[in-house]
């Protein structure tokens, strides 16, 4: 390596360069959002790569990205601790009817702190561990049109993931884990008359649920090393179906006077989809470049079904105790990852993705009016010590416009919208 504070020798001025040139690209440009209510940045490294991160993890949150890699750590304990603000600020629906329909989400922040670890070698086998957040949503409306199906859309999924790795061969090593998903949902709905008429000669119409569960998942991993500077890999995470059971509460207002309120059990199904990954890492010098690809099996998401202790088809809350149809389709994300080694001291990374929705446009609602995504991402580490690296990554989407016309009785154009990321880290060895 080059010695700390001295410039680069001009044979490696090109992958510099060409660092740079991405960097530059990403601040010219940006649209959407992400795929579904996945979150796929899990990691300091994930965030300034913009989940371009399969192929070559480095670092602890192998056990989480990819545990087979693990196998080619460095012998000793490693761990990643950090803390990711996601901000997403407010989506504007603009009627196509009547502005009495218009509306906008509330602005959201939340903080994900962030844990992997890996372990030295025992014989073959390497262990780690990841506590991530890898799905999410959460919308709030606060006027009449949007918040009949959405006044709070929440959903916050949690994963404590232990992994395994063996090293087959000094090029092949493969891994796994279990996933221990935990999940809690809350919804909150009302409909209001005027402006919403078709719910006369009822004032209200309410709901309120909330719901938690928690089942097992698994991961799986593939990593071939033809040559040190070049890594090929695949990975799998299972599909997981979650029963969120809970309390639920409907009430129906006619003027002033409530109408056989029910309190009672609640439940609503929501599957986790399956995704699967190839990626690809080629060190030149100082600079990796990984190239991935994921299909997430969003197809799995069939339809909203909320459950209660008695049927309420044909009455005042026959809205609530219907299915709600969603056909939402397997997705595709093309990933582009830089990571360069100015010195012994100083690494920086940039990302790029494109993400495709699952939502289509016949089913979208205003709990996840979502549309394709183009990820922007940058990272800077910096080595205080040989135990300890220090970091921040951030990471941008830019929504683009979606105008939809469907039977839910949406007819209007979702504008700005989006997310930034920032996270901050220490990775620490021993």
């Amino acid at each position: 390596m080059t010695p700390h504070g001295k410039s680069l020798p001009r044979r490696l001025w090109p992958g510099a360069v060409a660092h740079g040139l991405v960097l530059t690209l990403a601040a010219l440009q940006g649209t959407a959002e992400a795929s579904g209510f996945r979150i796929t940045n899990q990691s300091l490294g994930a965030v300034g790569l913009a989940g371009a991160h399969i192929a070559h993890t480095p670092g602890p949150d192998s056990s989480y990205y990819n545990p087979a890699n693990m196998a080619w750590l460095a012998d000793q304990w490693q761990a990643e601790t950090s803390l990711t603000a996601l901000h997403l600020p407010s989506i504007t629906y603009s009627d196509h009817r009547s502005s009495t329909f218009n509306g906008s989400s509330e602005d959201e922040l939340f903080f994900m702190p962030l844990i992997h670890a890996a372990s030295p070698q025992y014989n073959d086998l390497r262990f780690g561990f990841s506590l991530t957040y890898p799905y999410g949503l959460s919308k709030r409306w606060n006027q009449p049109f949007p918040q009949a199906s959405a006044e709070e859309f929440s959903l916050l999924i949690v994963e404590a993931n232990p992994t395994v790795a063996y090293q087959v061969r000094p090029w092949l090593s493969i891994g796994g884990g279990l996933s221990v998903i935990y999940g809690k949902g809350e919804v909150e709905s009302e409909l209001l008359n005027p402006p919403l008429a078709q719910i006369a000669p009822l004032t209200t119409l309410s709901r309120s649920s909330d719901g938690s569960d928690t089942q097992l998942g698994y991961n799986l991993a593939l990593s071939l090393r033809p040559v040190e500077q070049w890594t090929i890999a695949a990975t799998y995470r299972s599909e997981v179906d979650l029963n969120l059971s809970g309390d639920g509460q409907l009430r129906a207002l006619l003027e002033a006077t409530s109408l056989s309120p029910y309190s009672g059990s609640s439940a609503i199904g929501v599957t986790l989809p399956a995704v699967f990954s190839l990626a690809t890492a080629y060190t030149f010098e100082r600079l990796t470049v990984e190239l991935g690809w994921d299909r997430t099996f969003w197809s799995s998401f069939a339809q909203l079904d909320f459950q209660y202790g008695q049927d309420f088809l044909g009455t005042a809350f026959d809205v609530f105790d219907r299915a709600v149809a969603k056909n939402w389709q397997d997705t595709d994300a093309y990933r582009l990852g830089l990571t360069y080694t100015w010195n012994d001291r100083w690494t920086t990374t940039l990302g790029f993705a494109y993400d495709e929705t699952p939502v289509p446009s016949e089913t979208l609602g205003f709990e996840l009016p979502d549309t394709d995504a183009t990820v922007y991402c940058a990272g800077l580490r910096y080595r205080y010590s040989p135990a300890m690296e220090l970091g921040m990554s951030y990471m941008y989407h830019r929504t683009r416009t979606r105008s939809v016309t469907n039977a839910s009785g949406i007819d209007g154009t979702f504008t700005d919208g989006g997310a930034h990321a920032v996270t901050v880290g220490v990775i620490a060895s021993f």
